[in-house]
């Protein structure tokens, strides 16, 4: 069973595994620790990840990434179509009430929504750990970001069905952060806690976490975000500045050209992760547009000023998060930094300045988060053993319950989970109804929502509500769950029946020397017992089980399509490198190992398919290459046995004579150490050396006689196995243990002579010893 942690990043997703009493990071086809959240989409087939990257400059239009930002929410938001749109280069849509993309995949305009992108990512990693892990998998633990809603956490657990993975948890990434940092420490204190902010910057947003520590767990306190500001907000300031620069120094309209600006901003990243290790460089970017190559110089400094209120704005998340967790600054442990955009140096010297303290780099960066959810995935799994390690997690957004009263009419509501609320947490709500009624739940709070954002969450209809005998209301409960991963549902609804009971009454106690009443007294108590179970119908802004299904269908269609697409691809390049390789080794090495018409034949052959290969074959099936590479090998392939045999043969055969001698040597030795070995046994390994020697020369003989593109009568792997049968009859006789010899019989040792004067008594139950006496 495979113990996975997904950290999706906006830019790049980092997968851990927990293998080997540690966690691991898996690296991609490329080797590297992550891969680019990208998808992109071509004539053929989906490129994703590493060779997405590969397409974002020929293909910008049908590439994308920030899936994380538009996962789970409408097409209608503000910051979507004003915000988001800025940094994606495909066109935005609403598919079935989800934001989505247009792309041009397979030659047809196609539409899919952020869940079925999402799903599309998660394949793509899937793959990348089955590869690693040498077998499929199914569990994983994902990380969003905390200020992600309830819609969005659904939409990760249904991208995660699609795509054939059993989310076992969606881990808020500033816990998993800190869940990496806390198991490992073996000092945490069991009664005062340790409090630790956990400060987050990524690449399109900023999180701000307080964790208090015990022995064995951590709880979450507090927490805050900026979700507008990121490692991105930082390259859009440089990529504003440079669209002026370059607008102003080579009379462009840098605006006007999608491609140049895919370009710019590209090099505004890389301007910006060299100006953390430099005060000063270069940014270059060849053929901008109108054949013009744009450079310009630029300093740390002119960055940190670009960005001053950027950082300005990452102040008000934290005074909020050490606010609400009711800490001061005594109190704080730690400053532990996560994401890779905490780097930047001016982002570094604006929280040393804020803090007053000195930061802790302890955790890895770019790797926390995966690692966290790879150990949250081990602790829920069965079959790892893992430190016991409690997770209690808070909601960011207080969630309110809205119904009808039971005349239908007067709306009521109640807030039912509160902000900071645990999770996982059940609360159980009473209701008194004649018939079914239905419970709305929504954001208490919707200003700490991105604006536009819908904070209705869901509706549950309580289904199978009778009234009571008497005509009176029945009483309905209803339980209500937070999750593991913060997603609310309404687990269970039963009605309940007022019933008298009879109950053992409290006695008093006995006085001394009193005995005790023979049989306690009885009272009648009324009880509410569990009467009958109501259905729940729940509706919610995601995807319904027939759709899930039919998305799920069509992610398998187009993975087996993307398979067989690259098995189309491989199989064409070993064509052509067939057709290339063989007509040079056929008309070099080759040569004097086939025929002169048969080679004729042969580069004919090659010739008719690299033509084939360029014009109607450009474009055909795997099974095509496949026929025409296996009619080219049939002309081929025997040349190159010949040809290898010719230069293996000779070796096996010195190897095979090498060992004839060696034991038969062996079985004619007068060494001591042979001296055990019988004549019989000897005669054996004589024999069978002998016939190895007439079987070896015999079949030697026949093939020198023979032209070199004719058939080989003897192979170099018949040698081989000859060579090694000998050894295996042979080692077991030459090499048996000599005896052991055999002890020697110990001489009896005499009985000492009497003392003068003494008497030598004899032994219990025997005769005396026998006198000595001298006899000439």
């Amino acid at each position: 069973m495979s113990v996975v942690g997904f950290d999706i990043g906006n830019l790049q997703s980092v997968i851990a595994v927990a293998r080997n009493r540690g966690i691991d990071i898996v690296g991609n086809e490329v080797s590297n620790r992550a891969t680019p959240t990208m998808i992109s989409f071509g004539d053929k087939q989906r490129y994703i990840g590493e060779s997405a990257k590969n397409q974002e400059m020929s293909n910008f239009k049908n590439t994308m990434g920030a899936i994380k930002r538009l996962i789970g929410r409408s097409y209608s938001e503000p910051e979507v179509k004003e915000f988001e749109a800025q940094f994606i280069g495909c066109q935005l849509c609403d598919v079935d009430g989800e934001v989505g993309v247009e792309v041009n995949y397979l030659n047809q305009p196609t539409k899919f929504s952020a869940t079925q992108l999402y799903a599309m990512y998660l394949g793509k990693l899937r793959d990348t750990t089955a590869k690693e892990i040498g077998g499929t998998m199914s569990d994983v633990v994902i990380s969003v970001p905390g200020w992600y809603t309830d819609r969005q956490r659904r939409a990760v657990q249904q991208a995660s069905r699609i795509a054939g993975l059993n989310c076992l948890r969606v881990l808020n990434d500033s816990t998993a952060a800190a869940l990496g940092y806390g198991i490992t420490k073996n000092d945490l204190p069991e009664d005062k806690a340790r409090n630790v902010v956990f400060v987050d910057l990524g690449h399109s947003s900023f999180s701000v976490s307080v964790v208090a520590f015990k022995k064995g767990e951590l709880k979450v306190k507090s927490v805050a975000y900026e979700r507008s500001v990121g490692g991105r907000s930082f390259d859009q300031a440089l990529l504003d500045h440079f669209i002026g620069v370059f607008n102003e120094k080579y009379k462009i309209d840098i605006r006007s050209n999608s491609k140049a600006q895919v370009r710019l901003r590209a090099a505004c990243e890389k301007l910006k992760k060299v100006l953390s290790a430099n005060t000063q460089a270069p940014i270059t970017v060849e053929n901008l547009m109108n054949d013009i190559d744009a450079s310009a110089m630029y300093s740390r400094d002119e960055l940190e000023a670009l960005i001053q209120p950027l950082l300005q704005r990452l102040e008000k998340p934290i005074q909020n998060a050490i606010a609400d967790s009711g800490l001061s600054s005594d109190d704080i442990y730690a400053i532990e930094l996560v994401g890779g955009s905490i780097r930047i140096p001016a982002v570094k010297q604006r929280l040393t300045e804020f803090f007053g303290r000195e930061l802790s780099y302890t955790l890895n960066q770019d790797e926390a988060v995966a690692r966290g959810c790879a150990l949250q995935c081990a602790i829920a799994s069965p079959v790892f053993r893992v430190r016991d390690f409690a997770v209690n997690d808070i909601t960011a957004h207080p969630i309110r319950f809205k119904w009808e009263d039971a005349n239908g009419s007067d709306d009521t509501s109640l807030d039912v989970f509160a902000r900071y609320n645990p999770i996982p947490s059940t609360k159980m709500l009473t209701f008194y109804r004649k018939q079914a009624f239905a419970i709305e739940a929504e954001y208490a709070d919707p200003t700490q929502l991105p604006p536009g954002t819908n904070a209705w969450i869901s509706r549950f209809d309580i289904k199978g509500v009778e009234p009571l005998e008497s005509g009176d209301l029945a009483t309905v409960k209803v339980k209500a769950r937070l999750d593991l991963s913060g997603v609310l549902n309404v687990t269970s609804a039963y009605t309940v029946e007022e019933v008298e009971v009879e109950e053992p009454a409290e006695q008093p106690e006995a006085k001394e020397g009193e005995e005790p009443a023979a049989a306690p007294e009885m009272r009648k108590v009324k009880k509410l017992v569990r009467k009958a179970d109501l259905t729940v119908l729940q509706a919610s802004q995601c995807l319904d089980a027939a759709t899930l299904t039919e998305l799920a269908k069509r992610e398998r269609e187009m993975h087996t399509a993307d398979l067989l697409v690259g098995a189309t691809e491989v199989a064409k390049n070993s064509l052509e490198e067939y057709i290339y390789e063989a007509r040079a080794k056929v008309e070099g090495d080759y040569a004097p190992f086939i025929e002169a018409a048969d080679q004729k034949q042969f580069l004919s052959n090659l010739m008719e398919a690299e033509d084939w290969l360029y014009d109607e074959g450009d474009d055909t099936t795997k099974d095509a290459y496949l026929e025409k590479l296996a009619g080219l090998k049939a002309l081929g392939e025997p040349a190159a046995e010949r040809f290898r045999e010719d230069k293996e043969r000779p070796k096996a055969a010195r190897e095979l004579r090498d060992a004839v001698a060696q034991w038969a040597d062996r079985a004619t030795s007068q060494e001591e150490r042979y001296a055990h070995i019988t004549p019989e046994e000897r005669q054996r390994v004589i024999d069978r050396v002998e016939k190895v020697q007439e079987w070896l020369d015999e079949k030697l003989e026949k093939q020198s006689q023979k032209a070199k593109w004719d058939a080989p009568i003897i192979f170099a792997n018949e040698i081989a196995k000859q060579c090694e049968d000998l050894k295996y009859f042979a080692t077991p006789i030459m090499n048996r243990p000599k005896p052991e010899p055999k002890p020697e019989p110990k001489p009896e040792e005499a009985a000492p002579a009497p003392e003068a004067g003494s008497a030598t008594p004899a032994a219990e139950g025997s005769a005396a010893p026998e006198q000595e006496m001298d006899v000439d």
